[in-house]
């Protein structure tokens, strides 16, 4: 499956998406099916003979939260695909690692706290924030990068990193941000209910301002990560071949893991913790187009924007007009997914990719 292929396909799966919801044209209730070519004309801007309220449902509703899920997904799956070529471990990825504890550890202590609106001056022009939309992408991805680091180098033992420890130490670590998560979500009180069903991951506060703050962030990392591609190449071939080919490996992980901390922290940030999407699409996607990271990133990244997609859409009309968390249906998935790998790499014995 090429890469064209896969951009057909997110253009498809958007505009069917857009056709279903728990809101529909007449709206909310039971999951109504848009006609594909009201669907088509409002995406397209051709207009037609459609009731307003067909554009709104599309164009402020659903097409918000379906962007949104395309980009969450593609940075979890590109994330996913740096940390596993890292660590030449398929079964790495930013949950089981830690990095989205981390980052809801840095969120939900952001979230816990009251919303003070912030002033300050831009090329003369005075803005007003409030703390939070502030704090949350920057505390995200510093608990997301502090995070990783820690989880190294406890698994880095004599200068090398061991597999078991360093799985063994992502699960720790994750487990005990995860327990200081929980405590927050206790003391914030009133906040309690809105922080829970955040943690449980989900598009359903997507609006066209998030998307503004997280699709640059997004596009600019896969564009560095595309100039990685050698380096992650040279990295599945051993550190110390790396090294005798002149690559400069310490310096090339820590760019790789900021880059995969912050496309972790922005997902977290405004989708919440949605688990193992790093671990199945960088998976799957070696199987289909190789481990060459010129294909396997932008694959990994399209792959990871469909599946979101089509998560979301799944969540939102199963059992509409209730809405699964969308880290459930992940969670569901991701987890026989783990078992699954741990098994055949057990029983194979090998770990590593390359």
């Amino acid at each position: 499956m090429g890469i064209l292929t896969l951009i057909i396909v997110l253009v498809v799966s958007i505009f069917i998406a857009a056709m279903f919801g728990s809101i529909g044209p007449f709206g909310p209730g039971k999951p109504e099916r848009m006609p594909i070519q009201a669907v088509f004309d409002i995406l397209t801007g051709r207009g037609g003979s459609w009731p307003d309220l067909y554009s709104t449902v599309v164009l402020e509703v659903r097409l918000p939260r379906i962007i949104l899920a395309a980009l969450v997904g593609c940075a979890l799956g590109i994330a996913g695909t740096i940390m596993q070529a890292l660590f030449r471990n398929p079964m790495a990825d930013p949950y089981i690692l830690g990095l989205s504890s981390g980052a809801a550890l840095g969120a939900a202590a952001t979230l816990a706290l009251r919303a003070t609106l912030v002033t300050f001056v831009f090329l003369g022009i005075t803005f007003v924030v409030t703390s939070t939309s502030v704090l949350l992408p920057f505390l995200t991805f510093t608990g997301s990068l502090l995070t990783i680091l820690l989880v190294y180098n406890i698994a880095r033992i004599g200068g090398k990193v061991n597999t078991d420890m360093l799985l063994l130490s992502g699960v720790a670590v994750s487990a005990f941000l995860g327990s200081m998560v929980m405590f927050l979500l206790f003391i914030a009180g009133h906040q309690f209910q809105s922080l829970f069903f955040w943690m449980l991951g989900g598009f359903g506060q997507a609006s066209w301002g998030q998307i503004i703050i997280v699709g640059p962030i997004v596009i600019v990392c896969t564009a560095l990560v595309l100039l990685f591609r050698r380096d992650l190449n040279l990295l599945l071939t051993g550190e110390e071949t790396a090294k005798h080919l002149g690559m400069s490996v310490e310096r090339v992980k820590g760019q790789l893991l900021f880059i995969s901390s912050l496309l972790t922290g922005i997902s977290v940030a405004f989708a919440g913790i949605i688990g193992f999407v790093g671990l199945i699409i960088p998976h799957m996607m070696r199987l289909v187009v190789g481990p060459d990271h010129k294909y396997l990133v932008p694959a990994s990244g399209l792959a990871g924007a469909i599946f979101l997609v089509w998560v979301d859409t799944v969540a939102r009309t199963i059992m509409a007009p209730t809405e699964i968390p969308v880290g459930i249906i992940t969670a569901m998935s991701g987890g026989p997914f783990f078992l699954y790998l741990l098994r055949s790499s057990r029983r194979s014995g090998r770990w590593m990719i390359g």
